[in-house]
Parts: C-alpha cells; structure tokens; sequence
C-alpha cells in the first residue's frame, strides 16, 4: 500500500490494515485539505518526506471524538433503569460493589458522566453503595487529559447548569472534575486489540457489570471488531450490560447479543 511505504520511510509502524477503508480514506482526505495536496499521489509524497506530517497523520487514527451524554437515549437508559438495577444489587446484597468499564474513553467524557449517573442516583435513593469505573484508552496523551478532567465552555454543552454546579469547579474558563468524582475513576492505557490482557490489569479479573465500547466499532474492520467484542463480552459479569453507539447496533446483533431495550444501544450476551 502506497499510504504505508510513505509512512515506514520515517520508521513508525502502523497497522493501516485493521483500520475501515473508509475510515483511512476520510482521514487521508482531512490530512490533504489541511495540506493543501489536490492529489492522493501528492500527499503520499509529502507524508515521505515530512516527519511532522507522517505524524499528524498517524495522530488523526486515534479516535479521540467525546462527549459529556453523547447518546441521550442511551444514558436516559441507563439512568432510569440500568444503573438503578445495578446499585439495587449490591444494596441488597451489602457485598461488592459496581463495575463499569469505559474502553475507549477518549479525552474522559464518558467515564464522568457515568460517574454524574451514579452519584445523582445514590444521592437521590440515600444509599451507599461502592462503584468503579475504570477508564481505558490506547492513547497515552489522551490518558492524561481525561485524568485531568479539565474542559472549556463548548465541552459543558450537553450539560445542564445543575450537574456543572454539582460536578465541576470554575477557573477563569476552565472547568475541572471536582476530586470528589475522579476517586472513583481508574484511568489507564489499554488497546483492546493487545491479545495479551483480557481487560485492563487495574481491574485485575474482569467481572463488569457494564462495558461501555460505544462509537469505536466502525473504525475498525470485521477481524478486529470481532475480536473487539469478544473481549469486551468475555469480560462480563453474569447479567453483564454491553453498550454501543447508536450507529454501531447491528454489528452487536450480528455477534448474537440481544438489545434490552429498543434502539438504546445496551445488550446482553
């Protein structure tokens, strides 16, 4: 492939070939509107001789799109019923506590707004109950700015004044996670097509009550999202929640889980 001898002649080694062909050739396309190269033959000739470019590049495939509540039927879902389900297990069972699993969190938007979730209902029931999220992404820059859970004005948009006055403190126009919240948050780099680990090693054995693997599957080719959700569904408790996108619903049908509730994007085995 024209695209990956360019690319080798500065050394780093990608795997283009488990990526979507379609997914390659809108990043090539963003890459030359961003250079100014009319053509593919052109660009492959700039991604040869520059370094920089070959990086920026290499940079677009890592999906680092989020938002706070990106799905809204989706969360409304797991608002309403799922996590409510999930707390009232182990409330009744006074041992254990939740486990989720964000395994592509991107710069951080999901696994805090699980955490929104989760504090919103156990404040409103007056129930203790213990909960771990543990956030994952193959991105080591990506890691960090999720850890610092600071954001500008235009990330907050999804977000009501109420839950940024509970879950955010104000500096200047910035916004950071209140510490209080990122407690209960495990962040930690993990490329879910490393055939070495099941789940990330923080977790030590799994076991998840919930999985989110949302707006990620597309990106990828069939090999991979096989192996994919094969990971992530071996990776769940009994009676365990596998989330998607929206758009991502039928590749989870194809694999034999069985949506819960219609068009929410949240599964069972």
């Amino acid at each position: 492939m024209l695209l990956e001898s360019a690319i080798e002649k500065h050394g780093p080694k990608v795997e283009l070939s488990k990526y979507d062909e379609t997914f390659i050739a809108k990043s090539v396309q963003h890459r030359m509107r961003e250079t100014f190269c009319k053509a593919f033959d052109e660009y492959f000739t700039l991604i040869g001789k520059s370094l920089d470019e070959t990086k920026r590049f290499i940079e677009s495939l890592q999906i680092s799109y989020s938002e706070f509540f990106r799905n809204p039927l989706t969360y409304s879902v797991l608002e309403k019923i799922v996590l409510p389900m999930l707390i009232q297990k182990y409330t009744d069972n006074k041992t254990g506590g939740v486990r989720i699993w964000s395994s592509a969190c991107a710069k951080g938007q999901e696994p805090y707004s699980l955490a929104f979730l989760m504090e919103e209902i156990l404040r409103h029931r007056h129930e203790k109950c213990q909960y771990r999220i543990f956030a994952t992404d193959q991105n080591q820059m990506h890691v960090n700015i999720a850890q610092a859970g600071k954001y500008s004005p235009e990330d907050m948009n999804n977000l009501t004044l109420r839950r940024i006055s509970s879950f955010f403190d104000k500096q200047a126009a910035v916004y950071e996670v209140k510490p209080e919240l990122k407690k209960n948050i495990d962040f930690s780099v993990f490329d879910l097509l490393d055939e070495q680990f099941s789940s990330p090693p923080a977790s030590i054995f799994g076991g998840f009550d919930l999985v989110l693997c949302a707006n990620l599957l597309f990106y990828y080719k069939n090999a991979e999202r096989k192996k994919i959700i094969e990971k992530a569904g071996n990776s769940l408790s009994d009676n365990g929640f596998l989330v998607t996108g929206e758009t991502e619903r039928e590749i989870l049908v194809r694999y034999g889980f069985k949506e819960v509730y219609a068009h929410s994007g949240i599964f069972k085995k």
